[in-house]
């Protein structure tokens, strides 16, 4: 994330599930030091081990592993431009077809809630169902994925699109394709596997629930 400029300093973290419960980055530790030692093994109740704390930010990565089994994976950090529209409590519309890589026609920005509490995990909860990405509202992103490729790569996609859209800003809320269209290009990345896209298999049974 930080070679990438996603990230910076001691921001974010990251999970991957294991058996039982999820491997979680500890708390307050810089990444450029960060040895597979320093990794915190966590189970579903909360209970740790390893010799530092977990992140901060570990109830959300419990509860979305284990609402979400359809994702290994659990990336968070505070990017440039998809932070700016966190702050404004601004989701990213299908702007652009490329919006539909976090499963959905929008990628969802969610109620502000204090960093760590349970109330945190209870929004942005909300803003993934049936999606892959969301914005947390004044705070940064979250991205899922089965491996950690995807959910890196999915996090650059989101980034990405965040930045065009925050210049599309500059002439004007930029026209929204629509739910046809969206409906359309999610089948086409289903089929696909476009990219860093995640696995999309779920839209062809249920593809009402990403409307």
């Amino acid at each position: 994330m930080t070679r990438q400029g996603i990230n910076q300093g001691t921001a974010g973290n990251i999970s991957y599930r294991i058996e039982d419960g999820l491997l979680i980055t500890p708390t307050s530790l810089p990444y450029e030091v960060m040895t597979p030692e320093d990794i915190v093994s966590m189970k579903w109740d909360g209970t740790f081990t390893g010799r530092h704390r977990p992140s901060s930010e570990w109830r959300f990565h419990r509860d979305i592993l284990k609402n979400r089994p359809d994702v290994n994976v659990v990336l968070h950090n505070h990017a440039t431009y998809t932070t700016v529209l966190a702050t404004h409590e601004r989701g990213i519309p299908p702007f652009h077809y490329m919006t539909a890589v976090a499963g959905g026609h929008d990628i969802r920005v969610s109620k502000y809630a204090t960093f760590g509490t349970q109330e945190l995990s209870d929004e942005v909860l909300v803003a993934l169902k049936d999606r892959y990405a969301c914005i947390m509202g004044h705070h940064g992103m979250i991205t899922l994925g089965k491996s950690l490729d995807k959910a890196l790569g999915l996090a650059i996609e989101v980034e990405t699109l965040a930045k065009m859209y925050v210049h599309a800003l500059a002439i004007g809320e930029p026209p929204h394709l629509s739910a046809e269209e969206m409906d359309r290009v999610i089948e086409q990345i289903r089929r696909m596997s476009y990219g860093n896209a995640p696995d999309l298999d779920h839209v062809k049974d249920t593809p009402k629930a990403l409307a």
